[in-house]
């Protein structure tokens, strides 16, 4: 899958989740693993996944921050 000039990375093998679904869920709203796990499913199986998808959460919520697109989203 080409997204943006980007091939998506498998973050979750068991429940087959990218990268580009996790930042996808941290643009609707989730700021935490947890909600991350809730709304994919990742981490519910194996669990190998975990720290790679508390990377992108981190780096994606960063990037949101940074961006200013967090200060629109919380005034809505």
């Amino acid at each position: 899958m080409d997204i943006g000039g980007c091939d998506a990375v498998i973050v979750c093998q068991c429940k087959v989740v990218t990268d580009r679904d996790v930042a996808a869920i941290v643009d609707r709203g989730a700021r935490t693993v947890a909600q991350v796990c809730r709304a994919t499913g990742v981490g519910t199986d194996c669990g190998g996944c975990i720290f790679t998808v508390k990377k992108v959460v981190c780096d994606h919520v960063v990037t949101l921050v940074t961006s200013g697109s967090e200060a629109v989203s919380e005034a809505s």
